[in-house]
């Protein structure tokens, strides 16, 4: 059994919120202290883990009951903490909408159920847990605009493109959650 020091319920709550309440709860310990978070977001696995390792904490695994996710983290001694940044290259619903016909690429990086319920014409779905494996067909020299629910998982899967070698690439905010274009 893994001892616990704090646990965060964020049941029942769609992104970004299971990552502001494990933000929040990992201030409240000490360094080598490890935070449960309890989630029902199937996308939170991939957030909390590409979270953790954006800021140096140590992401220590996801167990999973029924349909209670319960993610672990080890908080980082001060010195291993980077400092959060946000990807500096944003673009609006309104900027994304109006380069729709000009074969840019859509990369959707929410979870598959989130995809099929709604998502722009041509997307791309790559969840941002299977960012990595699943981008190898996709061009890095074309403008890429990446989407999500808010705005919170793109951020952390326009950083890591951009790590990957993609040359032009934009955060969409606020993303679907507030997209009144065409869905397919």
């Amino acid at each position: 059994m893994m001892n616990v020091n704090l646990t965060v319920d964020a049941k029942g709550l769609a992104c970004p919120m299971p990552i502001v309440r494990t933000k929040k709860a990992i201030d409240q310990i000490e360094s080598g202290e490890v935070l449960e978070v309890l989630a029902t977001d199937k996308g939170s696995k991939a957030d909390i883990k590409a979270w953790a390792d954006k800021i140096g904490h140590q992401y220590l695994g996801t167990l999973e009951e029924g349909d209670v996710l319960k993610h672990y983290i080890r908080k980082a001694r001060s010195e291993e903490e980077k400092e959060e940044q946000n990807y500096p290259h944003v673009a609006t619903n309104e900027e994304l909408a109006a380069k729709l016909e000009a074969g840019i690429t859509v990369l959707d990086v929410r979870e598959p159920a989130e995809y099929a319920f709604g998502h722009i014409p041509g997307a791309v779905s790559v969840p941002l847990g299977d960012l990595e494996g699943g981008i190898g067909e996709l061009d890095k020299e074309k403008e890429t605009f990446v989407v999500c629910r808010t705005g919170s998982r793109s951020d952390m899967a326009a950083q890591k493109l951009t790590e990957l070698g993609f040359m032009n690439v934009k955060n969409v905010v606020p993303g679907m959650s507030k997209w009144e274009g065409p869905t397919a």
